[in-house]
């Protein structure tokens, strides 16, 4: 098997939905025999855990700017030897936007080229006529292209037609460490019932209106709930929808507590102790939600979920199976969901139960081999 490179700057010590992805997929590739290397933005020795796979720390911070992008295509230019003859993964914006300028000369391109979209990079790279260009040509030299969802492979071929002849879904899945998550819901006695988003403090991550369709229901649901958040917004200060929520919690009438981000132990212990998730996201200028690995995340605790049905949402969480959709910007339609399953447990334990399942029907391993791996099933046309 040819060596596989990953390139991305959102890897771990860094969260979220992308490091998670990019972490699983190098994983399942050296468990399908390949010899991979993972290039990944700047971080703390003391970060690295005992990887599987060869890591190589770049001298970025880990952005979409043009120091980021300067950074590693230099790394590509200097290792260009070791890429020709190599299969080349970029598993997200980053590194795309730094092959996309050395693509035009045959020396710096590898021998497989491998992507996989998101969503909002898609309404980005369309919306600019120069990137639009760029990504085209990418397109065409990209041997095989992943989404997420259906609903992201749609908006990928509808807004670049070269893909769809070479683009298959490669769903996510719960991390590899979620074997021991335990689905019963803990046994001491709790006053309220705690509703929990776990998502980075941003508007499309719609917390805000989360809080506000809870701050609607009528008093004697009010007297039942508090409302956690974990997650912390960009940069180190505190971002002014981070201020507009903390401002709008303190006149909530019911507790609100902020976690900040947490190790993924703590992590789950207060997906545990949580009786419903909640993450209303929305579609925010260019960006949109592909999927949402945190949904699987908080079914495969058992959680019932309560979510917008937008972008790849409902390829995540199932309408009345693992939890309820709402259409986004209807927020008395929202606290009515919220109010259903405050008052109803057996309603909660159904869905719980359901996404619990539901959680688990994907694997790694089978995204990866589609990625990497050349068999008949990924050779036909998947669109």
């Amino acid at each position: 098997m040819n060596p596989v490179f990953l390139i991305t700057h959102e890897f771990y010590p860094k969260r979220g939905g992308i490091a998670t992805f990019t972490e699983e997929i190098a994983r399942a590739a050296v468990g399908l025999g390949h010899e991979v290397e993972v290039w990944a933005q700047s971080a703390r020795e003391t970060a690295e855990k005992p990887w599987p796979f060869h890591i190589r720390r770049l001298a970025v911070k880990g952005t979409h700017g043009i120091a980021c992008q300067i950074g590693i295509a230099r790394q590509l230019i200097a290792q260009r030897r070791r890429l020709r003859y190599a299969t080349v993964y970029l598993p997200e914006p980053g590194p795309m936007l730094a092959m996309m300028f050395l693509q035009y000369f045959k020396t710096f391109r590898p021998r497989r080229l491998v992507l996989t979209f998101h969503g909002s990079e898609i309404l980005r790279f369309s919306n600019n006529h120069i990137l639009r260009a760029h990504t085209r040509r990418l397109i065409r030299n990209a041997t095989r292209i992943s989404t997420l969802t259906h609903y992201t492979q749609n908006l990928l071929c509808e807004r670049f037609p070269e893909a769809a002849a070479k683009t298959f879904i490669t769903p996510g899945a719960l991390r590899s460490d979620f074997a021991v998550v335990s689905s019963t819901a803990p046994s001491a006695p709790k006053n309220r019932l705690v509703i929990l988003t776990v998502g980075r403090l941003h508007p499309r991550k719609g917390q805000l209106i989360t809080l506000e369709a809870l701050q609607a229901l009528a008093p004697r649901f009010r007297s039942q709930i508090e409302y956690w958040i974990v997650g912390t917004g960009p940069g180190s200060g505190k971002s002014s929808y981070e201020n507009s929520l903390r401002t709008a919690a303190s006149q909530a009438g019911f507790p609100v507590r902020f976690f900040g981000d947490l190790p993924d132990d703590e992590l789950d212990q207060v997906y545990d102790r949580a009786d419903v998730f909640a993450m209303t996201s929305i579609d925010y200028r260019h960006s949109v939600e592909g999927f949402g690995l945190v949904y699987l995340e908080a079914a495969a605790h058992g959680l019932p979920i309560v979510a917008h049905s937008v972008g790849g949402v409902a390829e995540a969480v199932i309408d009345n199976v693992t939890g309820l959709l709402v259409p986004p910007r209807h927020p008395a339609q929202l606290s009515a969901a919220f109010e259903k399953l405050i008052s109803d447990s057996s309603l909660r334990t159904r869905l719980g139960a359901a996404g619990h399942d539901w959680a688990r029907r994907n694997r790694w391993e089978h995204s990866a081999r589609l990625l990497f791996n050349p068999s008949p099933e990924a050779s036909a046309s998947p669109f």
